[in-house]
């Protein structure tokens, strides 16, 4: 066999047009509609300009302008599209609380593991320091989360007993906040603390370090291996 056969190929190099081609087909498979309307934009904003073109003795100046600016205005609904078709696949999972908050990481300090956890029903509780105080993102059903956001706030107000604590139940129900508002309820947040005062505080609350969680008897955790197909999301 010669070295050529041998020889494995080379991956395609991905370019920037392909992001565009993948969002564009996630949002048809979700949203045929909006997928439709987002092809349409160009088209429609090259007709409406050599309309507005011939009128004015510039109908070729006019059709280019529109189809630029129909191009522009379908960019804008895909990427909104997109962030709304992403969150609505991962609402309701565990830790997709933190697959948004991990987007604004600029001047907080995230906890990337849940600070508080019910192994049983997958309820759980992040922690976030910013100039805000402390915010507390609890995921699962709102009234099995009292007690976790309670326990909690015990051990937060042991080591900073002064520092605000703010609670936000991710959710759709009264008193909940749907996922795709989560990030910008969380920077409509009042802001108490100043950048000095925020590192520090995070620095004091690393201390405690995270929640330990039960391992099954019989298991080895050394010897565990982890699920290839659910890693690729089969």
């Amino acid at each position: 066999m010669s070295e050529e056969a041998v020889k494995p190929k080379k991956a395609k190099k991905r370019r920037w047009y392909h992001n565009f081609k993948d969002a564009f087909v996630m949002v048809w498979k979700a949203e045929p509609i909006w997928g439709s309307v987002i092809l349409a934009m160009p088209v429609l904003g090259t007709a409406i300009g050599v309309l507005i073109g011939v009128t004015q003795g510039y109908g070729v100046y006019g059709g280019f302008l529109g189809f630029f600016t129909g191009l522009i205005i379908g960019l804008f609904l895909l990427t909104n599209r997109v962030k709304k078709v992403s969150y609505a696949q991962i609402d309701g999972k565990p830790g997709a609380a933190m697959a948004v908050l991990d987007q604004i990481k600029r001047g907080w300090n995230i906890s990337q593991e849940p600070v508080q956890v019910n192994p049983r029903t997958q309820d759980m509780v992040f922690r976030m320091v910013g100039k805000p105080g402390i915010v507390l993102i609890g995921e699962g059903n709102p009234n099995r989360l009292e007690r976790l956001v309670n326990d909690e706030k015990k051990r937060v107000q042991r080591v900073v007993p002064k520092v605000p604590i703010t609670v936000v139940k991710v959710g759709n129900g009264d008193g909940q906040v749907p996922l795709l508002k989560l990030q910008s309820h969380v920077r409509r947040l009042k802001k108490h603390l100043s950048a000095a005062e925020v590192h520090a505080v995070s620095n004091r609350l690393n201390s405690l370090g995270g929640v330990k969680l039960p391992i099954p008897k019989g298991i080895d955790p050394m010897r565990a291996r982890p699920d290839r197909k659910g890693q690729r999301g089969r």
